[in-house]
């Protein structure tokens, strides 16, 4: 998925939005990270059949992206 595809499909609320930024801000994740994190949070949302990407996601993206880290 290109970055103009995560824009796109990958649409945050106000609440997710700031979720992932205070996950981004507390864990110092890159930039680059941020939309490896969106992505895997539209693959979450697709797979619990949820139309957009809801907090819940994002939160288990980040535990997924933390154990990467490790």
């Amino acid at each position: 998925m290109s970055h103009k595809q995560v824009r796109k499909f990958c649409m945050l609320g106000k609440e997710e939005s700031e979720l992932l930024k205070i996950a981004i801000t507390e864990l110092n994740f890159s930039a680059r990270a941020y939309d490896k994190i969106l992505k895997i949070s539209r693959t979450i949302a697709d797979l619990a059949g949820a139309e957009t990407i809801q907090a819940e996601h994002i939160s288990e993206a980040v535990q997924y992206r933390s154990l990467d880290r490790q």
